[in-house]
Formats: structure tokens, C-alpha cells, sequence
């Protein structure tokens, strides 16, 4: 039966390890119908699992042996020229939460989430369709295609307040993919070279094949993020960050108060990164 793969042996018991549940799960969305754990050798077999043979890996399978950061709800690769991003929002609060990492190598980025999901299949199904429909509200294009991990959306989404020289609306490439996994779904947008150019779609698939999901034994609505913590050294650097925007902000202001200007930027959107990651996090080669 495809899609069943051995757990992680001790070398000396030959018994399946136990992990110690992580506690707590980011975020506050409620669907109304938590997931209780089963017992983890109880897990289905399911049809999507032939989508992942190699890749993306749940913490209770054998996935290969390479440098990988611990974030808590994953664990991503750490492959030289590699840069790893944290994506940050603000809560309802004013505070800020992890919403997502980005791994940027070269001129691709892939941003990657993972979900809390039901032990049958098709969550990705209903989040494909739910990007589908936002990315034609946005004004955007998306088509279903079949890549290395089944069905994924390749779109055209519209870049904000940006324009051709005759007022034309330009669009990126965006490429979304995702995998149902053991009561767990990854997702991931790809931007960038990977999602045009077919020499580096591999690359980047290659990337997100490798990060293992640490699903954890807590019961979690389905779709709700799984938290994702940081390296005491990253949250400093993300801090230092968030002090140098705030800085640069309030320099902004005050330059664009002596110059009679709004203080933004020329085609009046934010900067963004490579392949158009998020400028708001912090990074770690």
C-alpha cells in the first residue's frame, strides 16, 4: 500500500519513539469540531500520502538526515545559500505573531505554513479553492495544474500600485502548493523564479519537500495554524528589526513633514523582498 511509511526506530528497544507533546497552538480560530489525537501507529493510510514520497515529512517518519532549524510546528532545511524569514503580523492587540517562515534561495522564495487538519484527506482541496476565489477577487488569474505534489494552483496575482508605462496593472507569477499529511496540511506560495522558470521550480519543490512537520498530540480545530517559535538568537534579531522599522518609519515621517510629502513609497506600496517575501521579518542564513 503506498503512503505507509515506517516510523522512527530506536536502535537498541527496536520500539517506536514516544515524543513529548508540544503545548499550545497559535492563533484563536474556532471551527466548532476539535480533532482528538489517536494513537500514532493507528494513523490511515491515505491517498494524498503517495503526493509526499518523498517529502514533506511528518516528526514520526524517516526523513533524511540534513541541517534543519527547530520551529517549533516544523522544522525547515538549513541548506547552505538558504535564507529563512519569519513572517510576522500584528494580532488584534498590537502584538506581534508568527504567521509563517519564508525560505528565500536565490531569486525564488517559497513561504511555507502548516495547518492543523483532520485525519482524512481534502483540507488542501477546500484551502485551494479558497485561494482560488481570492486571488479572483484580487483581479488575478488561477488555474489548477498536477505538479510533483498532486494539485496545485498556479495564478497571476495582481501587484499592487504597480503599473506599465500605459497604466497597465502588472501581475506576478504565484505558484501555490500544499500536502495533506497526518492530521496536518503544509502549505506553501511559491514567488519568484520558481514559480516561472522551470529550471528552478525543482529547487524550490526540493526545499519544501525536505521540511519536516512536528504535528504534536494536542487536539487543534482543523485549519488552525500550528505554532511556530523561534531561536532565542532570532527573536533578538527580530527585535533589533522591528527597532530599526520603527526608526526608519519615524525618520520617514519626519522628512516627509520637512518636505511637505506623504512620506510613501513612489508606486505606493511597501518594498518587498526577494520573489516578493515579506519585508517584515527576520532572517537567518
Amino acid at each position: 500500500m503506498f503512503g505507509r511509511r515506517r516510523k522512527k526506530r530506536n536502535e537498541e528497544t527496536d520500539r517506536t519513539e514516544t515524543r513529548a507533546p508540544r503545548e499550545g497552538v497559535a492563533g484563536a480560530v474556532s471551527f466548532g469540531n476539535e480533532v482528538e489525537p489517536g494513537e500514532r501507529g493507528a494513523e490511515p493510510v491515505k491517498e494524498a500520502d503517495r503526493h509526499r514520497a518523498t517529502g514533506p515529512w511528518d516528526a514520526g517518519e524517516d526523513a533524511p538526515e540534513m541541517k534543519r532549524m527547530d520551529l517549533g510546528g516544523m522544522r525547515v532545511p538549513m541548506e547552505q545559500g538558504t535564507e529563512v524569514q519569519v513572517n510576522v503580523a500584528q494580532d488584534g492587540q498590537g502584538k506581534q505573531k508568527i504567521i509563517g517562515v519564508t525560505l528565500v534561495r536565490g531569486k525564488s522564495a517559497l513561504q511555507v505554513q502548516p495547518f492543523a487538519a483532520p485525519k482524512s484527506s481534502g483540507m488542501w482541496d477546500e484551502m485551494r479553492e479558497e485561494l482560488r476565489e481570492q486571488v479572483v477577487k484580487q483581479g488575478g488569474k488561477a488555474e489548477e495544474h498536477e505538479g510533483t505534489f498532486g494539485t496545485e494552483l498556479k495564478a497571476l496575482v495582481p501587484v499592487p500600485g504597480r503599473t506599465t508605462e500605459d497604466g497597465k496593472q502588472l501581475a506576478q507569477r504565484v505558484r501555490f502548493i500544499g500536502v495533506d499529511g497526518p492530521r496536518w496540511v503544509l502549505r506553501g506560495v511559491i514567488r519568484g523564479e520558481g514559480a516561472a522558470k522551470p529550471e528552478m521550480m525543482a529547487e524550490v519543490e526540493k526545499l519544501f519537500s525536505d521540511i519536516i512537520v512536528v504535528r504534536g498530540d494536542q487536539p487543534s480545530p482543523p485549519g488552525e495554524l500550528l505554532q511556530i517559535t523561534v531561536p532565542k538568537q532570532i527573536q533578538e534579531q527580530m527585535a533589533k528589526a522591528a527597532q530599526a522599522r520603527a526608526a526608519q518609519q519615524a525618520e520617514a515621517r519626519r522628512t516627509a513633514a520637512q518636505q511637505g510629502g506623504t512620506g510613501t513609497s513612489p508606486n505606493g506600496a511597501a518594498p518587498r523582498g526577494p520573489g516578493g517575501a515579506s519585508p517584515n521579518g527576520s532572517s537567518a542564513s
